[in-house]
């Protein structure tokens, strides 16, 4: 499964995505991670299986959200929470519960 997270310069996020990419080996799930600037976003529409959003770009919810829907794209904004701390294990299950 391919797991795009987008954020403002697609550099913020590089340490949760390597704790996500831990979490998921962990778990022996299969996952391409990786973080994209949100000027991607097209991109990301065409060959990811699910967009996350990094709480910094949520002033971009209504456009972005919108144009998942177009695609039939899961898209959700990360947990703050669990952004904050980098908490690879909850970003993950927050995927894995969006694709169920």
């Amino acid at each position: 499964m391919k797991i795009a997270l987008l954020c403002a310069l697609g550099m913020s996020t590089s340490l949760l995505v390597d704790r996500m990419k831990k979490a998921a080996a962990d778990r022996s799930i299969e996952a391409d991670i990786d973080a994209y600037s949100v000027d991607d976003v097209d991109e990301q529409l065409k060959t990811a299986d699910i967009i996350l959003l990094g709480p910094q770009i949520r002033y971009k919810q209504n456009e972005l959200f919108k144009k998942a829907e177009q695609t039939n794209m899961p898209i959700a904004i990360i947990d703050m929470k669990a952004y904050g701390v980098r908490d690879g294990e909850k970003v993950l299950d927050q995927v894995l519960e969006m694709l169920q």
